[in-house]
């Protein structure tokens, strides 16, 4: 304690005692100094440390913007033919960009000068496939292209890595798979470009799985290599796939030849082979909360929109993609109290209107409208539909979308597919003729993209319409809301 003490002698003179005294005194208010001194460091270093935190944080919210992949950062490449090009080419311009996106097609022998330059500004640059007779095939009753499709990753590698933009992936698919490029870069935006990942998914139906692989990621889907693998991969393709002359398919091959070095397939269920036939709804209506990414084989199922051609049908889907990408094929389920009635509605695509209270476990089912490509089951939970088309839910299919200007919000109206069915007027969702969503853009972040979650709806109030429209509206759940059948 910085205190005079009591003199230990009566000898001591009085100018000795304030000598000591001021000693001391100074002491103290060096000491005191000092405290001061190390409590101004201390300071100085917990504002240090606050501004060296908002830094961190502000810096990963950067770091996080500068993250989410773009489409430009990605590089496609397409297996096609003379033969089949010309009558695909028009699918492939629905969703490329020749003034944001890379790659090439890739075709086995030169297109005539008329091919080559129609609409080449729309398109994907052609690109003519290397020779591959020096590689033996030798499954039975196939077709050897496979090889020359398999060798696209390694020619699309070798045309771009050199590249002075940046290559985050390497995109493969055929020349009728049809991407959503949005949604593939959000997707690939999950994943460290830097390090091995061979992104796709397999087939609908067990059987092509069973035959082909469990594991393997189906090229009519399309998949993604990261460009740190697909360079490796490229500088040891042809040594790979000479050792697997038995196997059917080109994306079979780039799957032994990704095992070969030790990577497995990272599952996005985005990606769609579409190994059925007959009527798409039931899978289409049951879309996974991720983003949908490629649509396959669209040729050789029903049009997805009633009274139309196949082309106009996917067509008209991207007047919806192109307004709200992420929130295409999304579902979102809501109950009517009143009615007793489980609405679900697949943004972008259909509204269906069950006119019985449903639990959502059933409602997320996958309704059998199509049939498997040969004759095994499914990967996935299905529900049968009623042989009677008037006991099945009402289904409204999507006719138009627009945005305001003025505050961002989307409507989409969906009218009612005809059935020839009587109905109560009354009770029946069947008296309802139009439905009109209201949603915002969805923009998702790399957090709610590994944790997707499903949205709400509700039923708005309409009292001007006669009960012949239905609106509902779109909006996120809030933190403790379920999605449950009311009693």
């Amino acid at each position: 304690m910085c205190l005079p003490s009591r003199p230990v002698s009566k000898t001591h003179s009085f100018s000795s005692s304030s000598s000591t005294i001021a000693t001391r005194m100074i002491n103290c208010i060096l000491l005191f100094a000092f405290i001061f001194l190390v409590y101004l460091l201390i300071s100085a270093s917990r504002l240090q440390s606050k501004n060296s935190i908002h830094a961190y944080f502000s810096s990963s919210d950067q770091d996080q913007s500068k993250s989410l992949t773009k489409i430009n950062h990605i590089v496609f490449g397409l297996g096609s033919s003379t033969n089949s090009w010309p009558a695909r080419r028009e699918y492939v311009k629905l969703w490329w960009d020749a003034q944001k996106m890379r790659g090439c097609v890739f075709v086995d022998h030169p297109l005539s000068s008329s091919e080559n330059h129609t609409d080449s500004d729309l398109l994907p640059p052609i690109c003519i496939s290397q020779d591959t007779s020096r590689f033996r095939y030798t499954w039975r009753g196939g077709d050897r292209n496979a090889i020359r499709i398999a060798r696209c990753v390694l020619e699309t590698v070798r045309l771009f890595n050199a590249s002075s933009e940046e290559v985050r992936w390497y995109v493969f698919g055929d020349d009728d798979t049809i991407f959503i490029p949005e949604n593939l870069a959000r997707t690939l935006s999950k994943y460290d470009h830097t390090s091995w990942y061979y992104i796709g998914s397999n087939s609908e139906t067990y059987q092509q799985n069973s035959i082909f692989g469990h594991d393997m990621a189906f090229g009519g889907g399309g998949f993604a290599l990261s460009s740190s693998l697909a360079n490796v991969l490229a500088r040891n393709f042809d040594s790979c796939i000479e050792r697997y002359p038995h196997l059917y398919g080109g994306d079979s091959r780039v799957h032994v030849c990704v095992l070969e070095l030790g990577v497995q397939l990272s599952r996005e269920p985005g990606f769609h082979q579409f190994d059925v036939r007959g009527n798409a709804l039931g899978i289409l209506t049951s879309h996974s909360t991720r983003p949908m990414v490629s649509l396959h084989h669209m040729a050789h199922i029903d049009p997805i929109f009633p009274n139309s051609t196949t082309f106009s049908a996917v067509s008209h889907l991207f007047s919806a993609v192109e307004l709200d990408p992420l929130r295409i094929f999304q579902l979102s389920v809501c109950y009517d109290r009143w009615y007793s009635w489980t609405i679900s509605v697949s943004w972008g695509y259909t509204v269906q209107i069950d006119s019985r209270h449903l639990l959502l476990p059933v409602v997320l089912r996958t309704q059998e409208t199509f049939r498997p490509w040969g004759q095994s089951g499914y990967t996935f939970n299905t529900r049968e539909i009623h042989s009677d088309p008037c006991q099945r839910p009402v289904t409204f299919y999507m006719q138009h979308v627009s945005s305001s200007r003025h505050n961002g919000t989307i409507e989409s109206v969906y009218t009612q597919a005809y059935e020839n069915c009587t109905y109560d007027p009354i009770t029946s969702p069947r008296k309802i003729q139009e439905i009109r969503v209201y949603s915002k853009r969805l923009d998702l972040d790399i957090r709610q993209l590994k944790a997707p979650r499903r949205q709400c709806c509700d039923i708005l109030p309409t009292s001007s319409t006669g009960g012949k429209v239905m609106e509902i509206g779109l909006r996120e759940c809030k933190e403790n809301e379920l999605i449950y059948m009311h009693p």
